[in-house]
């Protein structure tokens, strides 16, 4: 089961939708193009076209399934307490006093640009469940952090 914020689902729904009523069309135009150009055993475009159409339905099964095993989280039920899925997080870095704010996030909506960390980053299992002034310890492949919780929001 994979949960997630309604914006992610909503995305994760969108970009099915692209998949199979835009590219899918366009790569089943493409492969009847070039079976129309004769021998298939030859036909580079086909072929390309044929892998296409392989990777894209790959995608769209994945992103079924994902969707299928979704669970949107009542933003509500939540408590800003403890750091958790969707909490979003502000941290000082002990080593070289920067701060940085993450948000928490499913494996599906993180997104490092966005500051959306998947929880099952390292930094995130080790912030899950801490309280603001916790200073918690990670291992990156950098070396070993010194994180301390500044402010926890929903």
């Amino acid at each position: 089961m994979e949960y997630m914020s309604q914006e992610g689902y909503d995305k994760l729904v969108a970009e099915l939708h692209q998949l199979e009523s835009v590219e899918l069309p366009q790569v089943r135009e493409a492969i009847a193009e070039a079976r129309d150009k004769g021998d298939l055993s030859e036909n580079f475009e086909y072929h390309a076209a044929k892998r296409e159409q392989s990777r894209l339905l790959g995608r769209i099964r994945f992103k079924q399934k994902v969707l299928e095993n979704a669970r949107v989280i009542d933003m509500s039920r939540l408590g800003s307490d403890s750091v958790g899925l969707l909490s979003k997080v502000e941290i000082t870095n002990l080593n070289n006093n920067s701060r940085m704010t993450y948000t928490i996030a499913s494996p599906h909506e993180a997104n490092l640009r966005e500051g959306k960390i998947s929880i099952k980053s390292p930094i995130a299992q080790a912030l899950l469940n801490k309280k603001v002034g916790d200073v918690v310890e990670v291992r990156v492949p950098a070396g070993l952090l010194k994180l301390r919780i500044e402010s926890i929001q929903l």
